[in-house]
């Protein structure tokens, strides 16, 4: 019975852990929400649109951004 007592359940993360992940998996999910679209309908016509500055910089930038922030959550210790 004492056995059953001291063993607890601990999460492995803290709240602000997970809130800082969610954060960073948000900043991920803009990032690819920025690298949508500028397609054509027609195979046969080009659409300059897919090397403007959102899809080629902006976007893989907020993706690498989203991925450093979900690090630093898996790697921030909470007991400090």
């Amino acid at each position: 019975m004492k056995n059953k007592e001291e063993q607890k359940h601990e999460f492995l993360f803290e709240k602000t852990n997970y809130i800082i992940l969610l954060i960073g998996i948000a900043v991920i999910a803009l990032g690819f929400i920025l690298m949508s679209g500028g397609g054509s309908d027609d195979p046969n016509v080009f659409n300059e649109e897919i090397f403007n500055f959102r899809r080629i910089r902006l976007a893989p930038t907020t993706v690498l951004i989203g991925f450093g922030i979900t690090i630093y959550a898996i790697l921030k210790n909470p007991k400090k």
